[in-house]
């Protein structure tokens, strides 16, 4: 079960004229950076209330990122929501006829563990599940 949004991911071609942007657009200068080596992305992320503003580019012209871009162009790219237990959601899904991106968890930035489920099964939107690690 969901407990928040966790954060909004975007697509972004110029992390630094878009990280920029948001600082004008959201009144802050405080920006969280991380790269993700594993997907290929690197983020400037901005903490709104309890929820994460993540503006995501890539640093390969393969990660899932660049194709996104390539293909759409900049703009919202996922949604994430927190959840207590990625694995265990997964299996929820999976029985519910949710079909996933990724079978099991794996580590994503603030440190999280991760899963996507497909934007074919859930309106077209791409879900990702999200869990501090403990």
């Amino acid at each position: 079960m969901a407990k928040k949004i966790s954060h909004l991911g975007i697509a972004v071609k110029d992390l630094a004229a878009s990280e920029a942007l948001f600082a004008i657009l959201l009144g802050t200068d405080e920006v969280h950076h991380e790269v993700v080596e594993d997907q290929g992305v690197q983020i400037a992320s901005f903490k709104i209330g309890d929820s994460i503003i993540e503006l995501t580019a890539p640093i390969s012209p393969d990660s899932p990122i660049a194709t996104f871009l390539e293909k759409r162009g900049e703009g919202i790219h996922h949604i994430a929501l927190e959840v207590d237990d990625v694995a265990a959601e997964l299996e929820r899904l999976k029985t519910k006829g949710i079909r996933l991106i990724d079978e099991a968890p794996r580590d994503g930035a603030h440190n999280m563990s991760i899963a996507f489920l497909h934007p074919k099964s859930t309106g077209g939107v791409l879900v990702e599940l999200c869990e501090i690690k403990k």
